[in-house]
């Protein structure tokens, strides 16, 4: 008989990352035909049974000795539908040989939460703490040395999972009772290494001595003797009022350390320099920017996208996120010489000729991107050969032919037909494996075009595996993204057009970014087609990342619970509205007395301020402008008559609407650009075109194309006229209405579809995964990321605290990312030159000063702001080289260190460093300052061939036998409870 006990509740030391609310229940479902055989529903029910401040789940089941299965527990519903599930790998129960038949073994588990499976990502076990994965297996699972001597003896088997180890170190468990030593080390269990960082022991009690209730501890005890005491107490109580089991296995989870923490570097794949670049950061530049970062003490190397983005094959693809194809590297950063050990000398001395040409301030896109192909294409058609039929390049190809084949017969459509836009390919604008087939065809006139698009490719891996093998081997975390969206005229788009919404856009509401919005093009996902074979485009995605990547990062992390859905004929991203979201129903509105549909859901044009426009009396305009500032002479000025000519028609008594050539952003935008040529127009083009998305706006409803009876709240609703003009009631009802569908109804709705579709993310690869958690967030965002484990983001511009105009960074949680700026957002140097009332209040508020703050961001500030991040608590404190430069290179103006404007769709994202990698290496001054900052804040740090740094004095218990937990701090930081890395 095997009674499985699942503590939850009020644990003391232990918080679980949920609440389970009335109606759900405990369930545990394994690999075996007793627990379900992974199906759920046959799984093994528990039952509650509230004993002092706890909520122990119990079950029992009868299995054969020498059972052993793989396990994990469950929240279920009534109907035995999972809601929920702990996080981290999969249980392993092994019971030994010598228990018999009818003896009752009983297991204490612990809820595993998504933080405890962190140690188990590739980023810590493959890197950071990748000495503790080859210590040799003292003794497995399911062996037990220890035999039941007495009839009135019981074997306690303790096991622990201690992922962060040094070589020659051993871990005890010590307590009150003797046989754990008397709280002495020397005298307490030792516990032996049984693989995967699980240390376990057995210990023989005697019935006599239950029930029992004391406080234990776990330590580590290391070379020359030094300890290393878990944190806080665990306590083990044992009940006898049923009789006592022969066996309690007592899996105590993860070993309570001080949470590890870090430092990390960001900077975009282009904006690297070094002597050896063609004007552009390349993939083997990483090795360097990794020997930077292991002499400055970061862990980690943070990029944006990789992919390539050559869908306009123009400056216009140097934006990141619009990728052309999800699994395709992209050409820009390829080293040309390394393509071959025989360049012939012509082409070495046209490399040398671009390099010079291409050395300038900031990235030339188009000509670097010319130059590369160029040159890479005479050493294909000198080598193809050799490479084509090469052992390695054969290998590539069988384990990427899938994504591979249908990228390179698009890249050739795509310069056949001079058009990403795969609706104008004509027959082979819909995809089929047939057309494929014949596309990349060996008998094919144009087959060396496609194996050169396989050659860029399989250089273009060779090149990134060797520098994220390298950061591997330097204890050097590579950082990636996953951009939420794939460019509308992609490789993915045309094999793939079930899996989005082609007529829709994607793109975020107004926030810290734009105020206005932003549009991003892609199309949205058809989450629904998607889950029917679950979800295997994504799956795939991770498991290419996760060939060169051991972390990356979600890019709009919202978009999993619920995306900002604009109309494909959109430009700006104001009128859009949730997807999914429940609507308001026209039968809602009208309980609630509201009737004018047409009148709420179309631009609010009224006849009687298009007439005052004729009067230019100044009395006629100021009313004009109070009422509906849109069609004012203010806004159109002597551009007026033209507008309302060619843009306007009547469509009721008193009421005009737009004409239908023009009924639409992308509408209006054509025909304006087309009215203008040749007219004498006193306003500019892009004033008029931006009043006129503001009059197209000027709505308080959006009506649901696909249901008319469906509607959906404009953003910011009450500054529009149309709503200003309603009368009392109406106002009411519909700000009651605006906040219930913004911020009350949609939680429960968007809890479940994160809870759908990222555990998926996270179980399709082995990366340690952070997401981007930026802008509106809905309350049900942060419970979930911790539910699942994962690492938020926090900017000290951009608090996620309501009421507070800057972030504390002492104040953040552990399993946060905490920076002082993104790539999204201007430079910590910029942001306190930019606004002096604002650089005022921060100098008060955060420094606590009420001196007048210097108008440069010197020094001493941006000291001040980097050690408040390395001193934080979060897990990770990543800084932008900028950053972590501004000190000595600073002769750059600041609002030139910017990497993206959110604002403008078409930035030109082609920022540089202005200084090389090799200068930076050099500059021992520099690495030394920040090697400091990160060792005294407690961090960790990499030491290649040597143990993991961290302070000892910072991170060991003084006194073993305390009698109560207490508090550890970092640099003066209180720690939350957490379960430690």
């Amino acid at each position: 008989m095997m009674n499985f006990r699942r503590l939850s509740g009020n644990k003391p030391g232990k918080r679980l990352p949920y609440f389970t609310h009335w109606g759900q229940s405990l369930l545990v479902c394994g690999s075996e035909p007793v627990l379900g055989s992974w199906d759920v529903k046959k799984g093994l029910l528990l039952k509650p049974v509230h004993r002092g401040d706890e909520l122990i789940w119990c079950g029992d089941v009868a299995v054969p000795g020498g059972f052993g299965c793989e396990y994990s527990y469950y929240v279920v519903n009534d109907d035995r539908k999972a809601l929920r599930w702990e996080a981290g790998k999969k249980r392993k129960l092994v019971l030994p040989e010598v228990i018999e038949h009818g003896e009752v073994v009983e297991l204490h588990d612990l809820w595993q939460t998504g933080s405890e499976a962190l140690p188990f990502t590739s980023a810590f076990k493959n890197v950071i703490f990748r000495g503790t994965w080859t210590l040799d297996i003292e003794r497995p699972l399911g062996i037990i040395q220890n035999t039941l001597n007495t009839e009135d003896s019981v074997i306690v088997h303790f096991k622990i999972c201690c992922p962060n180890i040094e070589k020659d170190t051993s871990v005890y468990v010590i307590g009150h009772p003797l046989k754990l030593g008397r709280w002495k080390v020397q005298d307490g269990l030792k516990l032996d290494y049984a693989g995967e960082s699980i240390w376990q022991a057995n210990s023989v009690m005697q019935k006599d001595d239950f029930p029992i209730r004391y406080p234990l501890k776990y330590v580590k005890c290391g070379r020359n003797g030094r300890l290393s005491v878990e944190t806080g107490f665990r306590e083990l109580s044992l009940d006898s009022s049923n009789g006592p089991p022969k066996y309690i296995f007592v899996s105590d989870g993860m070993l309570k350390e001080p949470p590890w923490r870090g430092a990390g570097v960001a900077i975009p794949m282009f904006s690297i320099r070094t002597e050896a670049d063609l004007g552009v950061g390349e993939f083997l530049d990483l090795k360097l920017l990794v020997d930077w970062a292991v002499d400055s003490g970061f862990h980690l190397i943070q990029l944006l996208p990789l992919n390539d983005t050559s869908v306009h094959r123009m400056w216009w693809d140097s934006y990141p996120y619009s990728s052309l194809s999800v699994f395709a590297l992209h050409p820009l950063y390829l080293r040309v010489q390394a393509l071959s050990s025989n360049i012939p000398e012509e082409v070495k001395q046209e490399i040398l000729k671009a390099k010079d040409q291409l050395d300038g301030k900031d990235v030339d896109y188009e000509a670097t991107m010319a130059t590369k192909l160029s040159i890479a294409k005479k050493m294909f058609y000198l080598e193809k050969d050799l490479i084509l039929n090469s052992t390695s390049f054969l290998k590539f190809f069988s384990e990427n032919e899938d994504w591979l084949k249908p990228y390179a017969a698009f890249c050739f459509l795509r310069d056949f037909f001079e058009t990403s836009d795969h609706s104008q390919w004509g027959r082979f604008s819909f995809y089929s494996k047939d057309k494929l087939d014949k596309l990349v065809s060996k008998d094919s006139t144009h087959y060396d075009i496609i194996c050169f698009h396989y050659y860029i490719q399989y250089h273009l891996h060779l090149q990134l595996l060797e520098a994220a093998e390298y950061a591997r081997k330097n204890r050097v975390v590579l950082k990636g993204d996953l951009p939420i969206g794939v460019d509308r005229s992609s490789v993915d788009t045309w094999v793939y057009p079930n899996l989005f919404r082609m007529n829709t856009s994607t793109g975020a509401p107004p926030d810290y970014f734009d105020k206005n919005g932003q549009n991003w093009g892609f199309p949205t996902y058809n989450w629904e087609e998607m889950s029917k074979d679950n979800y295997a485009w994504w799956r795939a995605r991770l498991s290419q990342m996760a060939k060169y990547f051991t972390a990356y990062r979600i890019d709009h992390i919202l978009g999993f619970f619920r995306i900002w859905e604009l109309p494909e004929h959109a430009m700006t991203g104001l009128v859009g509205k949730f997807r999914p979201s429940i609507p308001l129903s026209q039968e809602e509105l009208k309980r609630e007395g509201i009737w004018d549909f047409d009148r709420l859901s179309r631009p609010y044009i009224q006849q009687k301020f298009y007439r005052l426009l004729n009067f230019p009396t100044y009395t006629f305009l100021l009313q004009i402008t109070e009422f509906f500032p849109i069609l004012s002479q203010d806004k159109f000025g002597t551009s007026w008559t033209f507008i309302a000519s060619n843009f306007l028609n009547e469509y009721q008594k008193q009421r005009y609407e737009f004409k239908e050539d023009c009924n639409t952003e992308k509408k209006i935008a054509s025909k304006l650009r087309s009215c203008v040529e040749g007219s004498l127009l006193s306003e500019s083009e892009d004033k008029i075109r931006l009043d006129l998305f503001a009059l197209l706006q000027n709505i308080v409803l959006i009506r649901d194309p696909e249901d008319a009876k469906k509607f959906y709240p404009r953003f910011n609703l009450e500054d529009t006229s149309s709503f200003k003009d309603l009368d009392d009631h109406s106002k009411n009802v519909l700000k009651r209405l605006y906040y219930d569908y913004y911020f009350h109804r949609q939680e429960d709705l968007w809890h479940h579809n994160a809870l759908k579709t990222l555990p998926v993310l996270l179980n399709s690869s082995d990366m340690l995964a952070c997401g981007e958690d930026l802008g509106l967030i809905p309350s049900c965002v942060h419970p979930v990321m911790q539910e699942l484990g994962l690492i938020g983001l926090r900017i000290q511009r951009m608090p996620s605290e309501p009421g507070l105009e800057f972030g504390i960074p002492s104040q953040y949680g552990y399993m946060t990312v905490c920076a002082p700026s993104c790539h999204d957002c201007s430079t910590m140097r910029a942001w306190w030159e930019e606004d002096e009332e604002r650089r005022r209040r921060f100098f008060k508020t955060v420094v606590g000063s009420d001196e007048l703050p210097p108008s440069q961001c010197v020094p001493e500030v941006a000291e001040f702001i980097i050690q408040q991040h390395v001193e934080a608590p979060s897990m990770w404190a990543i800084f932008p080289l900028q950053v972590v430069t501004e000190k000595e290179y600073t002769t750059r103006p600041a609002a030139e260190e910017t990497i993206n404007d959110p604002t403008n769709p078409k930035h030109y994202w082609r920022y540089r460093v202005h200084v090389t990698l090799e200068s930076l290496l050099k500059d021992k001054e520099l690495k030394t300052t920040i090697r400091e900052l990160v060792h005294c804040s407690g961090r960790a740090y990499p030491l290649v061939g040597e143990t993991e740094a961290v302070i000892p004095e910072k991170q060991h218990a003084a006194a073993i036998h305390e009698k109560s937990p207490s508090a550890v701090q970092l640099n003066g930081a209180p720690q939350k409870e957490t379960v430690a890395v």
